[in-house]
């Protein structure tokens, strides 16, 4: 029960940040000349679009996580053509990485506005950070809590997505990097390997496991760049 008062700012944060990330996604494809996402309404902030292509994934899964671990996890898509894709694989790659970038402006805007609210006053650096919805403490209940809450939240979920979506294995965007750095042959196959559901399975079961090892230490580089003057360790 004491986890419900979180609730809303969970969903709000998770809702922007799936809609902001896939929105990325489908306006740099537009840009390049895929309009797929364009044509369902995705180049958009308007979380509804994106809602409706994958309401499970948006709204009914980040609720179950929530209320079995606490925080939210779930996905979204963008469309694309794959044919625009096969011909025009560099394009295809700043449209798969469009995504994690998109998650990363928001860790530093939310890093800015955390650093913004310690110069005014309403927040103060924690003596240590023990989950996500501590990376700043109010000094005060109120307007400056609520926003300390969300922003923490934002701060870490933003960091979960930029670095799991990275991790080289299907679904992932960050599986769209290895064709570049693989021989012709072997690009080509495991392109097709992309779209095998069996793979994809193992592909996520893989980056599950190798995100325990990856996300500590850049959250770490994460707090210390954010509250440069008090080293955590």
């Amino acid at each position: 029960m004491e986890n419900l008062t979180t609730l809303p700012a969970w969903l709000l944060a998770f809702i922007f940040s799936a809609t902001f990330h896939e929105a990325a996604h489908a306006w740099a494809g537009f840009k390049m000349g895929d309009r797929t996402a364009w044509a369902s309404g995705q180049v958009s902030l308007d979380p509804l679009p994106h809602i409706r292509r994958e309401p499970f994934g948006m709204i009914v899964m980040p609720l179950i996580s929530f209320f079995l671990w606490g925080w939210m996890v779930g996905w979204a898509s963008a469309p694309y053509d794959r044919t625009w894709a096969d011909r025009y694989p560099r394009r295809a790659l700043i449209m798969a990485l469009a995504g994690p970038t998109a998650n990363l402006v928001l860790v530093i805007l939310a890093g800015i506005a955390i650093r913004a609210g310690m110069l005014a006053g309403w927040f103060v650096a924690p003596n240590s950070i023990s989950g996500a919805e501590s990376i700043t403490v109010a000094v005060s209940e109120g307007l400056p809590n609520a926003l300390a809450m969300v922003l923490s939240i934002l701060f870490t979920l933003n960091l979960v997505l930029f670095i799991f979506n990275l991790i080289p294995f299907p679904p992932l965007d960050g599986s769209s990097i290895l064709p570049f750095l693989l021989p012709a042959g072997m690009a080509a196959k495991y392109k097709e390997l992309l779209h095998n559901r069996g793979f994809v399975i193992i592909g996520l079961i893989v980056a599950w496991n190798l995100f325990g090892y990856v996300f500590g230490p850049a959250r770490l580089l994460a707090l210390n760049l954010l509250y440069f003057e008090h080293g955590y360790h």
